[in-house]
């Protein structure tokens, strides 16, 4: 696989079975409200686009971090492996989207994101700017767990596949904003820390997604009747999801450490490893980027045709050597080595972008209302220390084995082992209501 919310929830029904005693309104009321999916669905987009932003910047600033700060390539895979302890954060927050609900953790994120940020560009010492990266990246954990869960949770069976593709196209175009903005910095003398600052302006979108983000109804039954109350953060581990939940772990353990260290070092390994300047290190995101966003659409079409997990599967070696292309070639005599890394990345990007919205589509189904945003949790837990390992990995790793790119390229393999561990463990789920995928009334009927 490669992405599980990081990883796997990366790291995610027509026949509702809420009480018809409750006042809340039902699922279905909730799936087949075109106005208010379009309202939910634009929030998270501008939402979306921010979290893209926010989280491309350690990637896309990292030659120029290195830089301010006198970090060699060991030293600068340290500081993303205590960044990486982040994760821990994100777990309690993505527990708040179950406990509080989702609007309510979302617009905590936003708050204090451009907050964090700004403490971060501020930052000459180099513990103190972790400090502040741990927190930008605890948030922006929990954010992207809320946003995932609230696009299963506010669309009709159809569209789930769809909603979770337009949820990567805003990311990645937040990304792409970050990727146009450096070299403009860099050309223009100015540092990398005004990327932080761009970003402590977000603040300024807190008022229009807090008008346009309505509160999941499922999450609003689900706190109606009790269910959200009684559940427990080891609930994902009940009899009745203890083989999907165990599979994903480990599922997503690999994939986080695959997808960790190839998307950690693209940009430095164009600027810092192939040699090219920042303007065509970021002609070479934009252009592999932008054709990569095929993959979106590309992904939930094939959600939908050939079900979650056989695109899961089927896609996961396109990913694999797409990254091994990237992070292992040009060769050094090729004359045009932008051409041959835009190629590359376009490969991996295009492959990783569809089988992401296939495997966030899934894995917010295999859950029940109460667990969505928890599960996601548990794949921050283990997202925590899959990125330690992967970036501690490059640390240790990079001298002895030639370079940071290198090592990058065998880790990016374990997509592989997860893609099949996935494909042989996890039921399809596609067609199916979010109740009947679930089994939301089993695990009521267990809870009460």
């Amino acid at each position: 696989m490669s992405e599980l919310p990081q990883s796997s929830g990366g790291p995610a029904q027509a026949a509702p079975s809420f009480s018809e005693a409750s006042e809340v309104p039902t699922a279905e009321t909730s799936t087949h409200d075109p106005a208010r999916a379009r309202t939910t669905i634009r929030a998270l987009v501008v939402l979306l686009l921010y979290q893209g932003f926010t989280m491309a910047i350690l990637g896309v600033g990292s030659p120029w971090i290195a830089k301010s700060f006198g970090l060699d390539q060991s030293a600068i895979a340290s500081v993303f492996a205590w960044i990486s302890i982040s994760s821990l954060g994100a777990l309690a927050l993505s527990r708040m989207v179950d406990r509080l609900g989702r609007r309510r953790i979302l617009l905590w994120c936003l708050g204090a994101m451009p907050f964090c940020a700004l403490g971060a560009a501020v930052s000459t010492n180099l513990a103190v700017f972790i400090m502040f990266e741990i927190l930008v990246y605890a948030f922006i954990g929990a954010a992207v767990a809320g946003s995932i869960v609230m696009l299963s949770e506010e669309l009709p069976i159809e569209q789930r596949a769809k909603g979770q593709s337009y949820g990567g196209l805003a990311t990645a175009m937040g990304g792409a904003l970050c990727i146009v903005m450096m070299p403009l910095l860099d050309g223009a003398g100015l540092s990398w820390r005004w990327l932080l600052v761009l970003d402590g302006a977000g603040l300024a979108l807190l008022p229009l997604v807090a008008r346009g983000l309505p509160e999941s109804r499922r999450w609003e039954a689900a706190n109606a009747d009790g269910m959200v109350a009684r559940g427990r953060f080891y609930d994902v581990f009940h009899p009745l999801y203890r083989k999907r939940a165990v599979t994903l772990v480990i599922c997503s353990l690999l994939s986080t450490i695959a997808v960790t260290a190839s998307n950690s070092w693209t940009y430095f390994h164009a600027v810092a490893v192939v040699g090219l300047s920042a303007a065509a290190a970021s002609t070479v995101m934009m252009v592999g980027g932008g054709i990569a966003m095929l993959g979106f659409p590309m992904g939930a079409w094939a959600a939908e045709r050939f079900g979650r997990v056989r695109t899961v599967v089927g896609l996961a070696l396109f990913v694999v050597t797409g990254a091994v292309a990237y992070y292992w070639g040009p060769p050094g005599w090729f004359a045009w080595p932008g051409v041959a890394l835009g190629a590359a990345f376009c490969w991996y990007a295009i492959a990783s972008n569809a089988s992401g919205v296939a495997s966030n589509a899934a894995i917010t189904e295999l859950f029940p209302t109460a667990l969505r945003g928890t599960m996601i949790g548990w794949f921050s837990l283990i997202g925590a220390f899959a990125a330690i390992t992967a970036h501690a990995t490059v640390s240790l790793l990079a001298v002895r084995m030639g370079g940071l790119s290198v090592v990058v390229g065998y880790l990016a393999m374990l997509s592989l082992p997860s893609a099949m561990l996935f494909g042989l463990m996890i039921d399809e789920t596609r067609g199916m209501s979010l109740e009947a995928s679930g089994n939301e009334e089993a695990f009521r009927a267990s809870a009460s």
